[in-house]
């Protein structure tokens, strides 16, 4: 009998945490990048106009979609083994938002902590990835070939839609995937 509930547990655990990342990661990606890919097109669209668009143009706006995918390759693919390794964390994470008072919301996160190699270097990983997007677009910006807006929104696209097409798997239901 206790492994049916165990079982029947670990799978609402599951639920939720792929419910967190539907409605936390997927949507906010999904509209981040939209916003992401609009401005940084229509920024390259301003500067094909007045006539500064050429090979080094597409040759750095290309880059930083693709340093963009590469990062957010990355962090989806972490983000997949906390969903795999440890459902508990994004369930409680689920749970915290159904709860009125902050102290049960916030003991709700701290009940599912994260306990895997290099845990203490993730904060460190964060910071190197946004500054890794800064210091390319800042190069880009500063070779004259790029104009700033489209150099600081085309990596953010590339990281976004990142996100979008390799958690692809939980936006369609499971009756729905593809072969």
């Amino acid at each position: 009998m206790p492994k049916m509930i165990t079982a029947k547990r670990r799978d609402d655990e599951t639920d939720k945490a792929q419910e967190f990342v539907k409605t936390n990661i997927l949507f906010p990606a999904s509209l981040l990048g939209l916003i992401a890919i609009v401005v940084g097109v229509i920024a390259l669209g301003v500067q094909l106009w007045s006539g500064t668009y050429g090979w080094e143009t597409f040759t750095y706006s290309s880059g930083l979609i693709v340093a963009g995918v590469l990062l957010g390759l990355i962090h989806t693919k972490y983000q997949q083994y906390l969903l795999r390794e440890f459902p508990g964390y994004f369930a409680n994470r689920m749970k915290a938002f159904t709860h009125r008072s902050i102290r049960k919301a916030k003991k709700a996160i701290s009940d599912g902590d994260i306990e895997h190699r290099g845990r203490g270097f993730i904060p460190l990983w964060y910071f190197l990835g946004i500054v890794t997007f800064f210091t390319l677009s800042g190069l880009a910006v500063a070779s004259g070939f790029l104009e700033p807006i489209a150099a600081f929104a085309l990596p953010w696209a590339g990281y976004f839609w990142a996100k979008m097409f390799f958690w692809k798997g939980l936006v369609l239901p499971t009756g729905h995937k593809r072969k």
